[in-house]
């Protein structure tokens, strides 16, 4: 395990330590104290700070093991989503063997509930948890590092600029997906690097190429199936940071680029964490057991499954018809699905999130909401087309 020393998550022996440093960084209670305690922590920050350390000491107590700490930690999650979502449903889990490790390979609108959600429905149905893939980019300050080591995620490193140096880190990760899955440990990773902002969800074959460079000298079709990979489709009816990615496509159409301001990414995990997200549907694929010799026929068997098993909302074909776009047979009955107060419901919501945009993001907004209509479309002329 020495060669993955630098990304892989911490281990059972690490975490008594680990939680020790944890309960000592000032900054980590700071964040914390004005999470939990704000009326305090403006007026008494050191006493704030102090009594979260405490209550948080007393949580930490027996836990000794990355399974306690998921067993400690579950309670909150679900209070988190219950308290985020109007409903939450997965379906697929009957795809899985709880005896086998799958190589989970899904669609990325959320930095932290995107793996949560997919953690939530795992745990509750009997499967172990997986490994957790998530970039260096989101890891700058050491307590975010901690928490996300701590809790089986291991890093990518995308802030290398060196082409030897990634190419490295690419051989690394690959060898320890595959040592991972060996061993009986499943993993999560996203699709492509980075949130799809666009709601465009598309596989990127640069992805499936890195699972198999630490094997190439064995047959790529028996490499792409001894991983058990299996797709994820994640549905939001609403994105609490469709707002800010509204901002960022705006930008980048306008100038070119954009520069995240500080603290930017802080911000989406707490809003993702927080916000409202209205119904959520998790889909488990089937694994990819059929032989492929290509990366490009790899990513589009895992588009067909996320595409095919992407849940529609009304806010999804509400932004798909105000772009004047109709519907196929299969879809346009798509408001018998939902009851007339629901309809009415997310039809005022809709229009108030849209409205409170200034008006030159507002077709980066409605574009967020509708891409997955066109997926959809595009998944449906291509089977009709087979």
């Amino acid at each position: 395990m020495s060669e993955f020393e630098g990304i892989r998550p911490y281990n059972d022996a690490e975490v008594p330590g680990v939680l020790q440093r944890l309960l000592a960084d000032q900054d980590l209670m700071r964040m914390l104290a004005g999470y939990r305690l704000p009326r305090l922590n403006r007026f008494l920050p050191g006493l704030a700070r102090s009594l979260v350390q405490l209550a948080l000491k007393r949580e930490a107590r027996g836990v000794k093991s990355v399974d306690d700490l998921q067993h400690k930690l579950e309670p909150y999650l679900d209070r988190l989503i219950e308290s985020s979502t109007l409903a939450v449903t997965y379906s697929g889990l009957d795809n899985l063997r709880s005896d086998q490790a799958h190589l989970f390979i899904a669609n990325h609108r959320d930095i932290v509930m995107d793996p949560a959600f997919v953690n939530y429905a795992l745990y509750h149905a009997g499967h172990p948890t997986p490994r957790i893939a998530i970039g260096d980019n989101l890891l700058q300050r050491p307590f975010v590092a901690d928490l996300m080591r701590l809790n089986k995620s291991f890093i990518v490193h995308r802030s290398l600029t060196g082409r030897r140096e990634k190419l490295q880190a690419y051989q690394t990760m690959s060898a320890y997906i595959s040592h991972s899955i060996a061993e009986g440990q499943s993993i999560w990773i996203a699709q492509a690097e980075g949130r799809a902002k666009d709601g465009l969800d598309e596989t990127d074959s640069a992805i499936i190429k890195m699972f198999c460079m630490s094997r190439k000298s064995e047959p790529f079709a028996d490499v792409i199936r001894s991983l058990s990979m299996v797709p994820v489709s994640i549905s939001y009816e609403w994105d609490p940071c469709d707002a800010m990615k509204a901002r960022e496509l705006e930008q980048r159409a306008r100038e070119g680029s954009y520069t995240k301001e500080a603290g930017e990414d802080d911000r989406s995990i707490a809003m993702g964490l927080t916000g409202y997200k209205g119904r959520v549907h998790v889909a488990f694929g089937k694994p990819l057991t059929e032989a492929m010799e290509d990366a490009k026929l790899v990513a589009a068997a895992v588009d067909r499954q996320i595409l095919g098993h992407y849940r529609l909302y009304p806010s999804n074909f509400l932004a798909f018809e105000q772009g004047g776009g109709s519907l196929p047979a299969e879809l346009a009955g798509w408001r018998n699905d939902f009851s007339a107060s629901e309809l009415a419901a997310e039809e005022r919501r809709f229009t108030e999130r849209l409205m409170a945009l200034p008006p030159a993001q507002r077709p980066f907004w409605l574009l967020q909401y509708a891409n997955p209509v066109h997926s959809r479309l595009r998944v449906l002329g291509e089977q009709a087309g087979a």
